[in-house]
């Protein structure tokens, strides 16, 4: 019976690792652009669809392809650079220390990460209202340039 034992326990044992995981900064750590963006609940672009409410959003771009720079581009054209990092329990992204300042920010912009981010979609959702788009809160689906 002892050996019975010692040997289920070693299944149990190797059987029970924990998959690897790609850590979450590696998935997100690249340029992304619009698929498709709702303000508040309402879509207002969707990639290559003709009567977008809001075709500036071609525009939108966030570079996260550096570990110590973001780059925002936002629905207006205009960029903002500063720095990104991700919450402890990798449920959000901060944009921190962003020059210029966005409008009635201190320099920061936070996004809930929704979902599990892939290499291909990575879907987002301010954690604020956005002074640019009326004061509404943004959700993005993006997806990688290029």
């Amino acid at each position: 019976m002892r050996p019975i034992a010692i040997l289920l326990l070693i299944c149990l044992t190797v059987g029970c690792q924990p998959k690897a995981l790609t850590p979450i900064n590696q998935l997100i750590g690249k340029v992304w652009k619009a698929q498709s963006v709702k303000e508040n609940t309402v879509t207002v672009y969707t990639e290559g669809a003709s009567s977008n409410v809001r075709p500036g959003y071609t525009r939108f771009r966030l570079d996260l392809s550096r570990p110590d720079k973001a780059i925002l581009i936002d629905i207006d054209g205009r960029t903002t650079t500063g720095t990104w990092s991700l919450s402890t329990d990798n449920q959000r992204l901060i944009l921190e220390n962003l020059e210029p300042k966005p409008s009635a920010t201190i320099g920061t912009i936070e996004y809930y990460i929704l979902g599990t981010p892939t290499a291909t979609d990575l879907q987002l959702q301010r954690t604020a209202e956005s002074r640019k788009t009326g004061n509404s809160v943004n959700e993005y689906v993006l997806k990688p340039e290029g």
